[in-house]
């Protein structure tokens, strides 16, 4: 991309650069005719779009290799790795319209299944011998195999069956002795012992159900002066109320959980995972998934994209070979378009593709309609910034609309025709895409805690770990009635995935009328008010003005301060300038960055905002605090000095939070680590973030060897300090006091831990309503240890 961008003449990408969407037919005609004769330009289009270039193609020769790696490994015993050569193969192995390769696919799925059933993956193995019969239904092998996993699961009528029908395809005298060996004790076993009902062999979500809640609120789209569209309701909404249910127009997996999570669901992919029949790229957590993403696929039909010798004609732009198949009017799969021997999808990135996919949407769904018609463009009813843009980002879209546009056109070979303002739309769509994705996001465990919902307990005695999750974005989508919500710091909706589905709950009283705003990331105690603005105008092109970027808040004036010289003074000094021009107004600046804040009344003001900030509630006209200089007593630090001093001593904590991942902490370390945090405590304001990171870090150290009184003690302060910075409702204090319930349930004290729990319940409720389980499962082994249900013995 960048040896395009320099190719583009000066003249040329100052036209695009200052161009507005009016000049787009214009500016985008311009860089197709010049890229039409530069070779550069035909090359890298080639290598994007060429079956015999293409990364992501089918490959026996490469499958039959990972095969005898992952034969070898299991005759090594060495289980995890055969595994992983295993699931390798299946996603090279191709799809013959003659038949040829179904053996080596029903073969590498007993392999599997073999593997998983030594590494006690019974369920998933199930799922993998059921793939191998539906390919090979006279495959001896496959039935055996599911017969032992029957077995193991306590299915014993199944397991009989399909040792049964093994039995009877079996040729061999030896293997004919073995099956009924294992049959007769399978018989006695049955005869002494109850039977486990099966559960389902290839289901999208084991998960729990997802509970109905039909009574949801009704949105209206509205328009104010300040903020454009946004949504309102016109009736008044309580507290944990489902506010909103919704599927994205499309969906796009992140580069970075490709390998890890399915492209369809976004859910942590299985190690029986399925892969695209077409190609090399997406990994699928279940048949369903694989078929909602690639549609129905017929081994006679053509798979492959023949390469076109001659090149791409750039000045037509329109498709004139072969008609392709309408799509099935049941199912548009947004991953077809993508694959059949072509890898731009996996170079490209992520919200080019998903233009891709939104438009790939809107041709399939011209062709279902039957229309002869040239192709325009989705017209998506949403903002683009195209004309504030930078000229980078502008030049950038206009590129990534020409290339997607003649990817598209490898794919569709039918007589469709594309019209002039094609391009101009696909430049508008791209950008649409930047403006109003939102990213899907999983909770993902960072200790053992995922093995934990299963069929383990917490230990009152020696457990040495902290219950902890991180929020993780491992795909980003279109929502086109979410994407009307607009932005708040403080929003009072709260937005979480099942699958690829958006929910939407109010976490406050919303009044009739008042907007409905959800964060688009940023928000106040998450970050400070200069980093909010910073990131909400490189991203979304706007400066938030909700209220807590409007008036003067506790968490803005402390999440990054240090702590006043004077140990009796609460006051905080800052890297900011606050400057009041008029009355009840202060400007707050630092460097470019400068904002107008209203000061609340001082009745309005609690006690810790008077004692951080009392200069800002004197009838002080002239009022100026520069930084360094304390808010409260014009006290004077060394701020320099101050952070770098800080952020040494954070680092070793950090470094002392390492060590005891990896079991090599001394007496020394602990010394220092502790020493470390007194140093901040000294500098650093008593409710600054960086102090509560200090805090977590230092508890999360402790727990890991075994010190739980000290954890326990640090986990308590962090969560103190985010109580300040947050409100105490906020989903972030549920999170901290679950790893609290952990610390206090591998001390024994049961009574303290339920009392917690019942704490960070009481915030999961209204974040997730009854959905909270689905969501955060360990919710439940927590709750069933804390009530005693669930008890390991020490």
């Amino acid at each position: 991309m960048e040896r395009l961008k320099s190719a583009v003449p000066a003249d040329l990408r100052r036209a695009v650069g200052e161009g507005t969407t009016r000049d787009l037919p214009s500016t985008t005609s311009l860089l197709l005719t010049f890229f039409d004769g530069l070779l550069l330009f035909h090359q890298f289009i080639s290598e994007l779009t060429d079956p015999e270039l293409a990364l992501c193609r089918k490959d026996k020769k490469r499958a039959v290799e990972l095969k005898g790696q992952g034969n070898a490994c299991f005759s090594r015993r060495e289980f995890q790795q055969a595994l992983s050569f295993y699931s390798q193969a299946l996603r090279y192995v191709p799809i013959s319209s003659d038949g040829t390769d179904e053996i080596l696919l029903s073969t590498l799925y007993v392999n599997r299944a073999s593997t998983m059933h030594k590494l006690g993956l019974l369920e998933e193995c199930l799922r993998d011998c059921d793939r191998a019969i539906s390919v090979s239904p006279n495959y001896a092998k496959a039935w055996y195999r599911r017969g032992m996993i029957n077995a193991s699961l306590k299915n014993y009528s199944s397991a009989i069956h399909d040792l049964e029908v093994s039995l009877s395809m079996e040729t061999t005298s030896s293997g004919k002795s073995n099956i009924e060996q294992e049959l007769n004790l399978i018989l006695l076993k049955h005869r002494n012992v109850n039977e486990v009902g099966r559960s389902s062999s290839d289901r999208k979500d084991a998960g729990l159900p997802h509970t109905a809640e039909p009574h949801m609120s009704v949105l209206e789209c509205v328009a104010t002066p300040d903020k454009g569209r946004g949504m309102t309701s016109p009736n008044d909404i309580s507290p944990a109320s489902l506010i909103q249910v919704e599927d994205p127009l499309a969906a796009i997996i992140l580069k970075s959980c490709r390998e890890t999570h399915c492209h369809y669901c976004f859910s942590e992919a299985p190690a029986d995972a399925v892969f695209c029949p077409l190609c090399t790229i997406p990994v699928y957590c279940s048949k369903k998934c694989q078929e909602q993403a690639v549609g129905g696929i017929s081994l006679n039909q053509d798979t492959f994209i023949k390469s076109n010798s001659n090149g791409i004609d750039l000045g037509k732009l329109s498709l004139t070979s072969t008609k392709r198949k309408a799509p099935d009017s049941k199912q548009i799969a947004e991953h077809r378009h993508e694959c059949g021997g072509a890898h731009w999808a996996a170079v490209l990135p992520a919200d080019i593709v998903l233009a891709g996919r939104i438009m790939a949407q809107y041709i399939d769904r011209i062709m279902l309609a039957g229309k002869n018609s040239t192709i325009s463009g989705p017209n998506l009813d949403l903002i683009h910034h195209y004309d504030i843009d930078s000229p980078t980002n502008k030049l950038e879209s206009h590129i990534y609309a020409i290339v997607l546009l003649l990817c598209l056109q490898k794919y569709y070979r039918s007589d469709l025709s594309w019209k002039e303002e094609t391009l101009s739309q696909l430049v508008l769509l791209i950008c649409q895409v930047k403006v109003n994705s939102i990213a899907i996001v999983r909770m993902k465990s960072m200790d053992e805690g995922q093995g934990r919902t299963e069929n383990k307990g917490y230990s009152a005695a020696g457990d040495a770990v902290m219950c902890s999750v991180e929020q993780v974005r491992v795909a980003q989508a279109i929502y086109m009635s979410g994407s009307l919500l607009n932005h708040s710091c403080r929003p009072n909706v709260h937005t979480y995935f099942h699958s690829r589905t958006l929910f939407l709950r109010s976490t406050e009283y919303i009044e009739s009328g008042r907007p409905v705003e959800l964060s688009y990331g940023p928000q106040a105690g998450k970050m400070d008010l200069p980093e909010r603005q910073k990131s909400l105008q490189e991203n979304y092109k706007f400066s938030c003005r909700c209220s807590s970027c409007s008036e003067l808040h506790l968490s803005d004036l402390v999440i990054d301060s240090f702590r006043c010289p004077r140990s009796t003074c609460l006051g905080a000094v800052s890297e900011l300038t606050y400057s009041r021009s008029k009355e009840n107004f202060m400007h707050v600046s630092l460097q470019e960055y400068d904002v107008c804040l209203s000061l609340p009344h001082i009745s309005n003001v609690d006690e810790d905002t008077k004692k951080v900030g009392k200069l800002f509630f004197r009838n002080d006209l002239d009022l100026k605090i520069d930084p360094g200089y304390c808010m409260s007593c014009r006290s004077q630090l060394d701020l320099a000095s101050a952070v770098a001093t800080s952020d040494r001593a954070a680092s070793k904590i950090n470094r002392f939070k390492e060590l005891t991942v990896i079991d090599k902490v001394s007496e020394v370390s602990v010394t220092d680590a502790l020493q470390s945090l007194e140093q901040i405590k000294k500098l650093r304001h008593p409710y600054s973030k960086a102090l509560a990171q200090a805090e977590d870090m230092i508890a999360e150290a402790f727990a890991k060897i075994g010190d739980q009184g000290q954890a326990e003690k640090h986990c308590e302060e962090s969560i103190k300090i985010l109580k300040k910075l947050y409100h105490p409702k906020h989903i972030a204090i549920a999170h901290e006091l679950i790893k609290l319930v952990s610390i206090k349930l591998s001390m024994g004290d049961m009574a303290s831990a339920e009392a917690t729990f019942a704490q960070a319940e009481a915030i999961f409720s209204l974040y997730y309503g009854p959905d909270a389980l689905r969501i955060l499962p360990y919710i439940d082994v927590l709750k069933r240890t804390v009530s005693g249900q669930f008890f390991e013995a020490p």
